[in-house]
This record gives structure tokens, C-alpha cells and sequence, in this order.
């Protein structure tokens, strides 16, 4: 009898867990926009989701992260309302909002346009928060204190270039180090012992982009791993050493392909299945590049001008096909392996603009998704090869292009004033 009711009590904590997976780092636990949440209807309820805490915050565009009942974000302070320039690093209850702990530092913006405030999200590892504010400051701190452990500025100490609109790409962590698109002499990624702060290597040569580094294994026998930087020059894959890659030293690019933007615009995060990597930018269209079981080999797939400009907006991808917000004409469905496209919304899930943008979300395994658009409305969707399918949308937040967070039953959104938990189900 006490054997089975072990087994019970293991399941249970088992299905507690997957109904309340966290959302530690950018675009989720897996880096990949995929989150195993609750079980949701395809509406909402009638009223809408109903809103637990609403609080104050300053301005930013750095996203949401939620680990062990905490939420975190970064915001800025800055005349006329307040009398200096700073950057904030917060810690909030997850429940109700009360702030945990706050750190603040100096950080002059000059001539930084869409200057409201930071853009990298907190990563969230081995009880430790990691942050890159817009203008290159670097924070390791206690996440449960918020005590500083360590701190970098690449711009101060490392000669790092900020590129025109400021730094945006998340920390990454990976084994020991925490690796940062920072722009350095010598290294487009740095990466630094996570505990220390210490540098550990440097790898590719190109300015810094916006985009996050993204980690794969490529090839079907060899299974290398990969980092994979998108530059507004080019596209890396780097070396990061280890078994796979014992012929090369972490920060060796394996191979580079030219691809050189208008504004340097590489913000969007590749996507990589099917040994296929896919990025757009606004003003030029797609390259979808296959790797193969030798590292330092790498083609073009299919490679398009038009349609397919995207710009923020992260890809989904699933069974074959990816779903991509193309500025023209909306969130868009194409085959990954040819670049076949299937079908647009015509701008249903968010409305057309100079700048168009929305977060997607899988819900599962199965064709559910959520998405929070430019409006600050979340949807809710069926996207599958046969079209959009939209099931409802309410109003949460204001006018946004920061990602939210998804954790447990709820979603926290922000705005340049406000960051909102809403219940998602009960």
C-alpha cells in the first residue's frame, strides 16, 4: 500500500510541476517560445481574465521572467520627473506584487533613441540573476537579495560599441559561463565565468545586433554544438568547445555567412530545426541556411527578398511549418525546408503599423497559442497549416512591445507604466 501511494504522490507532484512550469529566461524555459501551462478553455471568461495585481513600474521594453514565485524586470528613471538617470533592476512578489528588492545604478543614455529604457530580459540560473542594461552594463546578483555579486561595463571596461539603438540581446547561460552580445574588440560574444564574472573567452568579430544568441546541435551524426549569433553583418556559428568540438576553442567561429542589413536591424532570434536556421529583418528578406555533420560546412536552402520581412517578432515553429509576423502582410504560415508560404492573417492577430509586433506563445504540445500584441491585447489561437484560427483577445495592458511571462496559472504583461498578473485558469 505505502508503494502505490508513493507512486500517487509522484505523479501528482509531476502534473503539479507541468502545470506550473516558470518562465526563467527569454522566450521561456527552453528559449524556444514553448510553455507546458495549464489546461486553458478556448475562451476566456466572460469579463474577461480576471486581474490579480496591477502595479507601477518605469519605462523599458525589457521583457518578464518568473522563477520560485518571483517576477523580474528591468526599467528606467530619468528627468524631467526624476532627477537622474538610472536603470532598475526589480524583484516582485508573484502573488501580489509588493517589491522583493530593487537595484539601481547610473546609467546615462546620451543620444539612445526609443530611449524609455532597457531591452534584454533578466535570466534567471542557479539562484542568480543576469542582466545587460541598454547602454552595456552587465549585473550577476543574488536573486532571492538582489546583492550585487558581480558587475561588468563592457562600454567602460571593455570598449564595447553600443549599436545605434542600444544593447537588447539577453544573457545566455551556458555550462559555466553566461555569454553576452556585447560588441567587444575581438569578440562580438563575450562570455564570463557565471560565478565570478571572470573572462573567459571572446569569439567572432562583428558589431553587436539585437538579436539573443541562440545554442543548437547541428549535424545528424556528429550532433555539434553551435552558438549562433546573427550580427548586422552576418550570421556566426561559433565554436563552445567541449567533446563535440575538441578540435576548437570556444569562440572559434566555425563559419560566417555575409548578410549585411539596412540599420542594422538583426533583432528577431533564429530558429533552428531540421538542421535549417531561419532569420529575417525588415528591409530584406529571409536566408534559411542547412548545416551539415561537418561544422564548418554551411549552404543556403532557400533564401527569399520578399515576402517574409519580419522585425521583432519571434518565429514559432511546429511540425515542419514556422509562423513569422511579416510586416506587410501579418503573421504568416511557410514551410521551414522551402520557404513555401501557406497563408497570412491580414493583420487579424495585430495591427498593421510602422512597426508591427507581437509575442507568440505555444500552449502545449498541440496547435493552441497565445500571443500578447502591440495593443496590449492577449489572444488566444489555433495556428496550423490550415490557417489562424482565433478563438478570443482581451485588453491587459497598454501599448507594448516588452514579452510577457508566462508562470504557473498566470501571465504577467508590462507596459512603460504598468506590469499586470492575470489568471489564465483556475
Amino acid at each position: 500500500m505505502r508503494f502505490f501511494l508513493i507512486i500517487l504522490l509522484t505523479l501528482l507532484s509531476t502534473a503539479a510541476t507541468l502545470d506550473a512550469e516558470d518562465w526563467p529566461r527569454w522566450r521561456g524555459p527552453r528559449g524556444d517560445g514553448t510553455w507546458q501551462g495549464p489546461k486553458m478553455a478556448p475562451q476566456f471568461p466572460a469579463g474577461g481574465p480576471v486581474e490579480k495585481w496591477r502595479i507601477d513600474i518605469g519605462g523599458g521594453y525589457s521583457g518578464i521572467t518568473v522563477s520560485d514565485g518571483r517576477v523580474y524586470t528591468m526599467d528606467r528613471l530619468a528627468p524631467p520627473r526624476h532627477d537622474a538617470e538610472i536603470e532598475r533592476i526589480h524583484c516582485f512578489d508573484a502573488a501580489t506584487g509588493k517589491t522583493i528588492w530593487t537595484h539601481s545604478y547610473a546609467a546615462p543614455y546620451g543620444d539612445l533613441t526609443y530611449n524609455s529604457g532597457p531591452r534584454a530580459d533578466v535570466t534567471l540560473h542557479d539562484g542568480r540573476a543576469y542582466t545587460f542594461g541598454a547602454v552595456g552594463h552587465v549585473h550577476c546578483l543574488d536573486a532571492r537579495t538582489g546583492q550585487v555579486i558581480w558587475s561588468k561595463d563592457t562600454i567602460k571596461d571593455h570598449k564595447a560599441t553600443r549599436p545605434l539603438w542600444g544593447f537588447a540581446a539577453s544573457p545566455v547561460i551556458h555550462e559555466d559561463v553566461v555569454l553576452i552580445h556585447a560588441g567587444l574588440p575581438g569578440g562580438c560574444i563575450v562570455a564570463y565565468d557565471r560565478k565570478t564574472g571572470e573572462e573567459q573567452w571572446r569569439g567572432g568579430t562583428d558589431p553587436a545586433g539585437y538579436c539573443t544568441p541562440i545554442i543548437i546541435t547541428a549535424g545528424n551524426a556528429t550532433k555539434t554544438r553551435q552558438l549562433i549569433c546573427w550580427t548586422p553583418e552576418g550570421i556566426l556559428g561559433m565554436s563552445l568547445g567541449g567533446e563535440a568540438s575538441a578540435d576548437t576553442k570556444p569562440g572559434e567561429v566555425f563559419w560566417r555567412f555575409p548578410y549585411r542589413i539596412q540599420y542594422g536591424v538583426s533583432i528577431h532570434t533564429p530558429i533552428f530545426h531540421d538542421n535549417i536556421l531561419f532569420i529575417s529583418s525588415y528591409w530584406h528578406g529571409p536566408r534559411a541556411l542547412r548545416l551539415h555533420d561537418d561544422p564548418r560546412k554551411v549552404e543556403v536552402a532557400w533564401q527569399q527578398e520578399k515576402p517574409l520581412c519580419g522585425l521583432m517578432s519571434q518565429p514559432l515553429y511546429r511540425d515542419g511549418h514556422a509562423y513569422f509576423l511579416d510586416k506587410d502582410n501579418g503573421l504568416s504560415c511557410f514551410e521551414l525546408a522551402t520557404g513555401k508560404k501557406l497563408w497570412d492573417d491580414k493583420h487579424q492577430l495585430t495591427p498593421r503599423g510602422r512597426n508591427p509586433q507581437a509575442t507568440l506563445v505555444w500552449l502545449g504540445d498541440e496547435d493552441r497559442a497565445i500571443a500578447l500584441n502591440a495593443r496590449g491585447e492577449l489572444v488566444l489561437a489555433r495556428l496550423n497549416p490550415d490557417g489562424y484560427h482565433e478563438t478570443d483577445r482581451a485588453k491587459i495592458i497598454g501599448d507594448t512591445w516588452a514579452h510577457p511571462a508566462y508562470a504557473g496559472r498566470f501571465v504577467y504583461a508590462r507596459d512603460d507604466r504598468e506590469m499586470v498578473c492575470v489568471e489564465l485558469a483556475k
